[in-house]
C-alpha cells in the first residue's frame, strides 16, 4: 500500500489499469453492481454506517433476486473494510456485485482498488454497470512537451505525450523565394519577402498559443528545423511571452513535416532522459544491439528462454509488453499430484493426467506480467513496462512475443 507523498510502483499502475479493463467488460442483470468511492481522510467508520444504511434501504427493491444481490455485494463491502483502520493515501475503491456470466449463470466479483491519483469524493452507486468516470483519466501521461519544426517554406506543430507525437498541424508560408522578379526593385521585393515571412511567423505562434497556453501540463517546449530559421523565430520572440518562457532549446533538423517532428525528439532526447519514450528507445535499442551480435550478445527473447535465463540470475533487465494478455495457469492431478504450468489466453480446457489417466483441475490463473515481476523480484532483475503506443513497443510485441530480456552475462552454447 502506497504511503502519503509516494507513487504506486509501474506494477500497481499495471495492476489497475488491468482490473480497469476487467471492470469495464462486466454488467449486471439489474442495478446491482455497487460502485464505491472512498477518499483519503474519509473515516472507515463513516463509510460502514452509510452503507449499513444502504443495506436497509435496499430492501425495499421488489426484485428478490436484485434485492438478494445488491445486499451481497454490500455485506461483501463491509466485511472487507474491517481490514482498513483509514483510506490509503490515495484513497480507496470498490466494485462489487453479482455479474452476467455464461449462459443464464452469475458471478460474483470484487475489486479492491487503490488508485493512482487521489479521489476527491465520496461516492456511492448501485448500477447494471460500474461507474468508471472518474477513473478514466487517471493513468494517462500527464507530461507533455510542445513541438514545433519551422523553416521559410513550412512548419509543423506537435505535441509530445508519454510515447506518441500528436500532430496538430502543418501550415504551408505565402513566402516567396530569394530571387529577383522582372520589373521589380530588389528592395522593395526583399521588404515584400520580410512581410510575408513575418506573417507567417505570426501565424506559427498564434498557432502555438492556442495549442499550448492553457495546456497545464506542458513541461517545456522544443523547436527544430533546417539552418537559422527556427533560431530567428525563438530570438525575435515571436512566441507567447508565457510560452517563449517554456522554450527548453532549438535543434536542427532535416525536415519540416511530420517526420521532422520525430526527427526533433530524437535530436533532444538528452533534454527528454526522463521522459517515457526515450527510455523506450534505449532500452530498444540496446536490446537490438546486443541481439545483432554475432554471438548473440548480452540478450534474450520469448517466454521459456527469458524464464529460463531469469531462474538462473542472468537477466539484468526485462523487457515486457504491456499488451500482453496472457496468464499462467497450473494444472495438477488430484490423484497423484502431477503438475505442470503453461501460459495461455484462456483457461486450459479439461485434460487427463499423463502419469495416472485422472481428470486434471487448473487454476484460476496469474497474469503473466504480475508472474514474471514476481520472479523478476525474487532474482533481483529489474523489470521495464514497454508501452504498445510507441514504435519500440510494437517491434517489441510484434517481433520478440512482447518478452525479451538483456542479460547480465552470457548463457547457453
Amino acid at each position: 500500500m502506497a504511503q502519503i507523498g509516494e507513487t504506486l510502483s509501474d506494477k500497481q499502475k499495471y495492476d489497475f489499469k488491468r482490473s480497469l479493463e476487467e471492470v469495464r467488460n462486466l454488467h449486471g442483470r439489474g442495478t446491482e453492481l455497487i460502485s464505491l468511492y472512498i477518499p483519503p481522510g474519509k473515516q472507515i467508520s463513516d463509510v460502514s454506517n452509510y452503507l449499513r444504511g444502504e443495506y436497509s434501504q435496499s430492501s425495499n427493491i421488489k426484485s428478490q433476486s436484485t434485492r438478494k444481490n445488491v445486499q451481497g455485494a454490500i455485506s461483501s463491502i463491509l466485511a472487507r473494510l474491517k481490514y482498513f483502520k483509514e483510506p490509503p493515501a490515495n484513497g480507496l475503491i470498490f466494485f462489487v456485485g453479482e455479474t452476467s456470466y455464461v449462459g443464464d449463470q452469475t458471478r460474483m466479483v470484487q475489486y479492491t482498488l487503490e488508485p493512482p491519483e487521489p479521489i476527491t469524493t465520496f461516492l456511492y452507486r448501485c448500477d447494471s454497470e460500474f461507474f468508471l468516470e472518474p477513473l478514466t483519466d487517471m493513468l494517462l501521461e500527464k507530461k507533455a512537451y510542445g513541438l514545433i519544426v519551422v523553416d521559410r517554406s513550412e512548419a509543423t506543430l506537435g505535441i509530445l505525450t508519454g510515447k506518441r507525437i500528436n500532430v496538430i498541424r502543418n501550415i504551408q508560408s505565402q513566402v516567396p523565394s530569394k530571387h529577383r522578379m522582372g520589373g521589380q526593385s530588389a528592395q522593395r521585393f526583399e521588404r515584400l519577402i520580410e512581410i510575408a515571412a513575418h506573417e507567417f511567423y505570426k501565424k506559427i505562434a498564434d498557432t502555438a498559443t492556442d495549442a499550448f497556453l492553457n495546456k497545464a501540463e506542458l513541461q517545456g517546449i522544443l523547436i527544430g528545423g533546417p539552418g537559422g530559421t527556427k533560431n530567428f523565430f525563438v530570438d525575435q520572440g515571436y512566441l507567447h511571452h508565457e510560452l517563449q518562457k517554456k522554450v527548453m532549446d532549438t535543434f536542427d533538423t532535416g525536415y519540416t513535416d511530420e517526420y521532422g517532428l520525430k526527427e526533433l525528439v530524437e535530436r533532444a532526447k538528452e533534454k527528454l532522459v526522463d521522459m517515457d519514450l526515450m527510455r523506450e528507445k534505449g532500452l530498444i535499442s540496446r536490446l537490438l544491439e546486443e541481439i545483432r551480435k554475432p554471438d548473440g550478445g548480452l540478450a534474450t527473447y520469448g517466454e521459456n528462454h527469458v524464464r529460463e535465463a531469469i531462474q538462473l540470475g542472468a537477466v539484468s533487465t526485462l523487457l515486457l509488453s504491456e499488451g500482453l494478455r496472457k496468464k499462467r495457469f497450473t494444472i495438477e492431478c488430484p490423484s497423484c499430484g502431477w503438475k505442470d504450468k503453461v501460459t495461455l489466453d484462456q483457461p486450459p480446457v479439461q485434460s487427463r493426467c499423463p502419469t495416472c489417466g485422472s481428470v486434471t483441475v487448473s487454476s484460476e490463473g496469474v497474469d503473466l506480467v504480475d508472474d514474471f515481476f514476481d520472479i523478476s523480484e525474487q532474482m533481483g532483475s529489474k523489470v521495464e513496462l514497454i508501452s504498445e503506443d510507441s514504435e519500440e513497443g510494437e517491434m517489441l510485441m510484434k517481433a520478440f512475443g512482447g518478452i525479451a530480456a538483456i542479460l547480465r552475462y552470457r548463457i547457453g552454447g
